[in-house]
């Protein structure tokens, strides 16, 4: 339990002393729900989180694309003369 809580500081800790902003759309929420499942999955709480913060930054970014996807197909369909 001590090493989660430590964990989860240095991350805090990281996160605010970044210089420039990150786009970190999926990461933090996969992040937190990975290392919860990877802690009761056998206490691998650090690989859990790193999983699913990849999981997590994957599905943002294939959600971007279909919105993308989508606002494009309705700009192109309304044209003005």
């Amino acid at each position: 339990m001590k090493s989660i809580v430590i964990a989860a500081g240095l991350l805090v800790a990281l996160i605010g002393f970044s210089a420039a902003p990150a786009d970190a759309a999926g990461c933090l929420k996969g992040a937190l729900v990975g290392g919860v499942a990877g802690h009761y999955a056998g206490h691998h709480g650090v690989l859990g989180a790193t999983a699913g913060c990849l999981i997590g930054r994957h599905e943002a970014n294939k959600h971007a694309r279909e919105q993308a996807r989508q606002d494009q197909r309705y700009n192109t369909a309304y044209r003005t003369r």
